[in-house]
């Protein structure tokens, strides 16, 4: 290997041999301060929220498309579930592992859902961010990455319009909530890399991510891409060297692989037949008129998040994340170093392109009701948001530190914000009782009528009544009062029936 020159994004210039640390060895990181005690306080606020959520995922029974997953991971296996949606459903094959990985195991495995995938987005989030500080030449208190990832988990889980899709639901989640988490995880090897080995590993997980994102969710890969662009575009403006040509090669393979992701699912039998079923096409999408009707679309969507008052809890806790940030070493982009307007402001155009991007190939699907329905795509690109309110707060705390340091602005604004991190949390549990009362009503009646459905066709039957339940604008067998049917023969197929019918009489109680 040739020698890095002096001066490079990643190696800052030095001016001798004398303090420069052993080949292989680390540098020593200066102490990280203690975290105060009114953070490790305010810290139990979201994750009792979290906890609290976990334990009402118990309560989460098969709905919507479960009823059509169910039955074909039962009767023909993970192979079985590839094969439906590569050729007939979406195309989506990641999706398919990821749903046969919590259908196999029935019931259970949709109860424990909530709870493994919450875990995996927090730990992602606890993670990302130190790697992140780290790549910016910052440090924190030892537990302040985890105040930030629960915070910002719990507003990205319930701050939505629609929180049993975005959290309870599988079938939703694994497509637009875990998804946006499982591409900000692939970014975790390439700010940790410092060795050559680290940078193959962080490229090996760029292109393995990148493939199973775009096999996975159109709207994350969308922006994701866009990110990648975007990041492609600020290299511009960093120093040239080894820091800038590392950064570079791992976008393309990103890139690449989402391509190479979103190729499979485009030109699969199931996306060609879900086309056909919405009348939509690469023509279609670009029509002025569809996108004049996505840009108006995204502006109502716009409109709902942004008076959403509970994002502000994402905002708060990255405010007291840069009130306690410290200088750690150089960052490793150097040149954007002391200019963070031009990273913030491309980070929110990102979010603005993917977000309209996003809703244009979505609007077709649900042409008539984005606002209602269709709220679940709208997690794609609200990860981001979460990230960026708390990105964006953390640069406003580090500034006010900064500027008034010494006087009593900072206690307040440090008051405040820890106040309204409070306000949040407890505002987003009121409703969140207000959903488990009403998933406790549906699991009661789902459990009955289970027991009686198994118990009728196995003594013989072939046609049942069935009686629907939802919760959460979830669309079971007979929704519309009785008018529309779906998913009606996915449901008399997971009961070994020939048919159900539309009732609403009380599900008699089951012989024992």
């Amino acid at each position: 290997m040739t020698a890095e020159p002096p001066g490079t994004a990643d190696t800052p210039p030095t001016t001798g041999n004398a303090h420069r640390p052993p080949d292989g060895a680390r540098p020593p990181e200066p102490p990280r301060p203690r975290l105060p005690l009114w953070a490790a306080v305010l810290t139990v606020f979201p994750l009792a929220l979290l906890a609290a959520s976990f334990w009402i995922g118990r309560l989460v029974r098969p709905g919507g498309d479960d009823w059509c997953f169910l039955p074909v991971l039962r009767d023909e296996g993970v192979s079985g579930m590839i094969g439906k949606f590569y050729l007939d459903d979406n195309g989506r094959v990641a999706n398919a592992l990821m749903v046969a990985l919590y259908g196999a195991a029935g019931v259970p495995g949709h109860q424990w859902y909530a709870t493994l995938s919450g875990l995996l987005v927090l730990a992602v989030l606890w993670a990302l961010i130190p790697a992140a500080l780290h790549r910016a030449g910052r440090t924190a208190p030892r537990g302040m990455p985890l105040l930030v990832a629960s915070m910002t988990a719990a507003v990205f889980f319930f701050a939505t319009p629609n929180t049993y899709k975005t959290f309870y639901w599988p079938a939703s989640s694994v497509s637009h909530t875990v998804a946006p988490a499982l591409a900000a995880a692939a970014v975790i090897p390439m700010l940790r890399a410092r060795s050559h080995r680290g940078r193959i590993l962080a490229l090996c997980v760029a292109a393995v991510a990148g493939l199973f994102i775009g096999t996975l969710s159109e709207g994350t890969s969308v922006v994701a891409g866009v990110l990648l662009c975007t990041a492609l575009l600020l290299s511009l403006r960093s120093r040239p060297g080894p820091g800038r040509r590392r950064t570079r090669l791992w976008c393309g393979v990103a890139l690449a692989a989402l391509a190479a992701g979103l190729v499979i699912i485009y030109t699969s039998p199931g996306s060609r037949h879900r086309r056909d079923r919405f009348g939509t096409g690469a023509t279609s999408v670009a029509d002025p008129g569809s996108l004049a009707d996505a840009l108006r679309t995204f502006g109502g969507i716009l409109g709902t998040v942004l008076t959403t008052w509970t994002y502000l809890g994402a905002l708060a806790v990255g405010v007291l994340l840069g009130l306690l940030l410290r200088g750690s070493g150089p960052a490793a982009d150097g040149p954007l170093r002391g200019r963070p307007l031009l990273p913030a402001l491309a980070a929110v155009a990102a979010f603005l392109v993917s977000g309209y991007l996003c809703t244009l190939i979505t609007l077709p699907a649900f042409e008539h009701n984005m606002m209602t329905y269709g709220t679940r795509t709208w997690n794609d690109y609200l990860f981001l948001l979460v990230l960026l309110l708390a990105g964006l707060g953390a640069l406003l705390g580090s500034a006010l530190r900064t500027r008034v340091r010494g006087t009593r602005a900072v206690p307040l604004v440090t008051g405040a914000a820890a106040l309204l991190c409070a306000a949040v949390c407890v505002g987003l549990f009121v409703p969140l009782t207000g959903l488990a009362h009403d998933m406790d009503v549906r699991a009661r009646h789902w459990d009955r009528q289970d027991r009686w459905l198994r118990q009728e066709a196995a003594a013989g039957a072939e046609v049942l009544p069935y009686v629907p339940a939802s919760v959460g604008q979830m669309r079971d067998p007979f929704g519309k009062h009785g008018r529309s049917t779906w998913p009606a023969p996915c449901t008399a197929r997971y009961y070994h029936l020939k048919r159900i019918t539309y009732s609403t009489r009380p599900v008699p109680a089951p012989t024992h």
